[in-house]
């Protein structure tokens, strides 16, 4: 703690989105605020949450997007081409995001620019937030703090599926931006061993990137065990539960986890999350194809997902891995998985989570692209012996107690920042 009289140092963690929460930020701000710095969480204001609000002691602050860029928080930015003939407003649409790339964020940028108070350190969650970082610390230094910079690469977004359409030229002018910035942070972080050693190669940097695995806080599971998901869909005792955890949309593997269910002896689907794909996925519950066998439900605060989780029999990420970013991602599902004692089906090319998961024996690996592969390998956990399906979640519980807990994850980052003498 902080010796009374002394100002706690200042830290911003900037997340490009309105963190509703956002797990990752809220693990990282109660790690600082625990080690005695004050703490905000810098959101976008979208309108639908609080513009001041305090979780668990973590002070979160939404800022509305203001200024000339205002027009282009979404894609299309239609008014932004308002006056200009059709097919020419649609390429100067075209030529002003990619030149002035990433657009949709610039105007909450000039919010923060306006109204955030200086720091001594900014924290910036992915390649949204580091621009604006390293302006706010160069300012911020000039009032007399330290202004350091950690650049928290939480995704290759350069190298996924998010950029697939976009122009060759445009992409590599993204990437000598995104290299330069890179050069003027004090500290590189990242998700795990694989994507560091990525980045490390790719950017040619002095220092390997601090590694800040997205493991979850150690848990207990209560005895008994929760049965939340039962209790919110009426889901039988001797239907078995299969899980999908996060963002609900395209490229997650949704459709065939779902025809894999159906595949197994007595197995019902519980979705978890919010998305684009809500709406189609809550009229696939009422299907009668799928009606008993699919659910889908609103999301839970990240301190209430291991007890969700725990409710299942096994989770399932089935996602395709058709880029480097998704072969190589290691998310929050994953952990809060093995967290909650709950073994996973991973999809085969998705080659970190795969290595955790045969190494340590967590569950099971399927061809995502298969639903019959998927449904095997679902069989395989959720129709063993009950010894076996009791080891296999004693195993998750050890792992993420022992090798893969926040409290052990965070560690090397909190020395990280001490030898940066912020």
């Amino acid at each position: 703690m902080v010796a009374s009289g002394v100002a706690a140092r200042r830290a911003v963690l900037l997340v490009a989105n309105a963190a509703s929460p956002y797990s990752r930020g809220l693990r990282v701000a109660r790690s600082l605020r625990a080690a005695g710095w004050d703490v905000e969480i810098a959101a976008v204001d979208d309108g639908r949450h609080p513009a001041l609000e305090d979780d668990a002691g973590v002070r979160v602050r939404r800022y509305r997007p203001r200024g000339l860029w205002a027009r282009w928080r979404t894609d299309t930015a239609t008014s932004a081409r308002a006056g200009l003939p059709g097919r020419l407003s649609r390429w100067a649409a075209v030529a002003v995001k990619l030149l002035a790339w990433p657009v949709h964020v610039r105007a909450w940028w000039a919010a923060l620019d306006a109204e955030l108070p200086p720091a001594d350190l900014y924290h910036a969650f992915g390649i949204l937030t580091i621009p604006v970082a390293l302006r706010l610390a160069a300012r911020a230094r000039s009032q007399g703090f330290a202004g350091r910079v950690v650049y928290d690469v939480i995704d290759v977004i350069l190298e996924s599926n998010n950029v697939a359409g976009v122009p060759r030229p445009a992409l590599a002018v993204w990437k000598w931006r995104e290299r330069r910035w890179v050069r003027q942070a004090d500290l590189v972080v990242t998700v795990n061993d694989p994507i560091a050693e990525h980045l490390e190669r790719e950017w040619r940097l002095a220092r390997r990137p601090v590694v800040l695995l997205n493991c979850q806080p150690r848990w207990s599971v209560p005895v008994p065990r929760p049965d939340l998901i039962r209790e919110a869909t009426g889901i039988p005792p001797e239907r078995r539960i299969v899980l999908f955890l996060g963002r609900l949309g395209r490229e997650r593997g949704l459709d065939a986890a779902a025809e894999a269910v159906l595949r197994l002896h007595d197995a019902a689907l519980v979705l978890l999350g919010f998305g684009a794909w809500e709406d189609r996925l809550r009229a696939r519950d009422a299907d009668p194809r799928y009606a008993g066998h699919h659910y889908t439900l609103p999301p839970v605060h990240p301190d209430a997902v291991p007890a969700w989780t725990s409710s299942a029999d096994a989770s399932v990420i089935a996602v395709p891995a058709n880029s480097l970013n998704q072969r190589l991602s290691t998310p929050n599902k994953f952990w809060e998985s093995i967290t909650a004692g709950t073994p996973v089906v991973v999809g085969c090319d998705l080659v970190v989570m795969r290595e955790i998961t045969e190494r340590e024996r967590l569950g099971a690996v399927a061809d995502p692209a298969s639903v019959d592969d998927l449904a095997a390998a679902l069989r395989s956990i959720l129709e063993a012996p009950d010894e076996e399906r009791a080891t296999m979640r004693e195993r998750c519980l050890e792992v993420s107690g022992t090798k893969y807990s926040w409290e052990v994850a965070v560690v090397p980052y909190l020395a990280a920042l001490g030898r940066l003498e912020v």
